[in-house]
């Protein structure tokens, strides 16, 4: 949603980005330029562009053959500076997104946070020297890392170049910021998205994009519903109540209305952080019989609060997702092991 009222502090709120970022550019302001090999992710826009299920995505696609790391500020955690994702470790301490790649990937791919992107990967050669490949998520706008590779993405459901900066729009800066990028991914894309609309859509990003600026189409893929209780896959699922605390529902409540019978959801906050009473409002809409489904992200905070009883016995399950491409996958793969 735009504000056209408010489109002169928006005007205003864009100047001083590209002031920023000219200083940057022209190198006024120097660039961190890391040892490691970086891949970028990012957006324009305030909110969920699908940054988590394209991190975990490139570490699928990645991990073997690359010593990985992925590297996120850790929005919503109560601590502060660089941290290594270790097996105590909650989404107080890290923040619900890293904590979901770390249960999901610890084994393989360290994980780790700090706000100050720079420093952190100084800190990570110095402690992890074998480390040679780190996924930045969420620091486009971070232009203290000069990344290898930047990857810029476009929410299908709302496009930047149709948004404003903030406060008039979900803008962080102005459309033109999508000149850094080395490829735009459109996500959340429907499955049968028709050529002709993928490039009409591919023209009206390339407005704003370096020439020759290469633009993929994305989708999300939900899986089957997986217990709390022992994490296993369950296909009988038919009633459910949602809940989420994400930023974007509409892609989330469209594939659960077509997959089951939705009997309410409930939505807080982006990165909401849950609390006993929020869990005892979550039980009393569940009617008996259904199921709470929740995302993943949301289940690595709910699920600490349940007692081992409450997770046998209690009704909880989070859909798993994941992205896949319409087309021309391998073409982006190949632009991740030449750019920079």
């Amino acid at each position: 949603m735009t504000y056209p009222f408010l489109r002169p502090f928006g005007a205003f709120y864009g100047l001083l980005t590209d002031v920023r970022n000219h200083l940057y550019t022209k190198r006024f302001i120097r660039s961190f330029r890391p040892a490691q090999y970086c891949i970028n992710i990012g957006n324009l826009t305030v909110g969920g562009t699908g940054k988590t299920p394209m991190a975990e995505y490139l570490i699928r696609q990645l991990a073997e053959g690359h010593r990985l790391a992925v590297l996120s500020r850790g929005y919503g955690r109560r601590t502060k500076g660089f941290r290594i994702a270790g097996p105590a470790d909650t989404a107080e301490t890290l923040g619900d997104e890293p904590l979901q790649v770390y249960q999901k990937f610890g084994r393989t791919v360290t994980v780790c946070v700090g706000e100050q992107r720079a420093g952190a990967l100084a800190q990570l050669q110095v402690l992890r020297p074998d480390i040679d490949t780190v996924i930045l998520d969420d620091a486009f706008q971070h232009r203290a890392v000069e990344a290898h590779v930047n990857l810029l993405l476009n929410d299908y459901n709302r496009p930047f170049y149709a948004d404003h900066p903030f406060p008039a729009g979900r803008l962080r800066e102005r459309r033109h910021g999508a000149r850094r990028a080395d490829a735009v991914i459109v996500t959340k894309c429907p499955d049968n998205l028709p050529n002709s609309d993928q490039q009409l859509i591919a023209a009206r990003i390339q407005r704003y994009t370096r020439p020759g600026t290469s633009v993929f189409f994305a989708g999300l893929r939900y899986e089957a519903p997986v217990a709390y209780a022992n994490n296993q896959p369950n296909n009988t699922i038919r009633e459910v109540v949602l809940v989420s605390g994400i930023a974007s529902v509409v892609s989330l409540e469209t594939y659960v209305r077509q997959q089951f019978t939705l009997i309410r959801h409930l939505t807080f906050g982006d990165h909401h952080a849950y609390t006993l009473s929020d869990l005892a409002e979550i039980r009393q809409a569940c009617p008996p019989g259904a199921a709470i489904l929740t995302t993943e992200k949301d289940r690595v905070k709910l699920n600490a609060l349940l007692t081992a009883e409450e997770r046998a016995t209690l009704p909880f399950y989070y859909l798993p997702v994941a992205v896949y491409f319409l087309n021309r996958e391998e073409e982006l793969l190949s632009l991740l092991t030449v750019a920079g």
